[in-house]
């Protein structure tokens, strides 16, 4: 009797143990997914103003009663623009001649000052992360002021304005600084008084450059 009591009472325990055990799920931990963050690439900008200073080398050219006048006017050059991108830039240069004399193929001797401004369109294309070449394109205007012959006579101011068109390459040390050369053409046909006498000639003037600037 006792045994079939404790038979009957394991029966149910377990019986009831297993019933309860089939309710039973496991519970299981959400995953809680990290969102990957991506962050952005800096982006450097490549516009901006830029300010440059260069030393030119100015050539006055024109022709007068069978004499060539043509000398080199050493120059400062001040440019200054605006960099919208890698390819375009809007510029304005000044130049300033620092030599006052020309010789007329030795045959005479002319004091004058000179000067020159430009303002330009400059197209680019980056050969390297460094290294651009540029065009310009633009409308310039180059003079001679207040000449002076050597014998004593004064010659009107001489003229050239109208279409300026240039070429360069600019290498670049740093997002900043860089240094640039390039040629610069300035040419028109004008009128110009000799001692009383007023006459056409073809005055052109050309520069090369060698400067260094700046971009902020």
């Amino acid at each position: 009797m006792k045994k079939l009591t404790l038979s009957l009472v394991t029966i149910l325990a377990t019986s009831t143990f297993a019933f309860a055990g089939g309710d039973i799920v496991p519970v299981m931990e959400p995953v809680i997914e990290t969102p990957m963050v991506i962050e952005d690439e800096e982006v450097i900008s490549d516009s901006g103003v830029y300010l440059g200073l260069g030393y030119s080398m100015l050539r006055s050219t024109s022709e007068y009663d069978g004499l060539d006048l043509a000398n080199d006017y050493h120059a400062a050059m001040l440019q200054g623009g605006y960099k919208i991108n890698e390819y375009i830039a809007v510029e304005g240069r000044f130049w300033y001649g620092l030599a006052t004399e020309i010789d007329a193929d030795d045959a005479a001797t002319f004091d004058s000052e000179t000067m020159a401004w430009g303002v330009y369109a400059k197209p680019m294309y980056p050969v390297t992360d460094e290294l651009d070449i540029y065009a310009l394109v633009g409308y310039g205007s180059a003079s001679l002021n207040g000449t002076k012959h050597s014998n004593g006579t004064t010659v009107g101011d001489a003229d050239a304005a109208g279409l300026s068109w240039g070429i360069g390459a600019a290498y670049s040390f740093t997002d900043n600084l860089s240094v640039f050369a390039d040629y610069v053409d300035f040419q028109d046909d004008d009128a110009v008084e000799f001692d009383g006498e007023t006459t056409t000639l073809n005055h052109a003037f050309d520069a090369i450059n060698i400067g260094v600037a700046y971009k902020f």
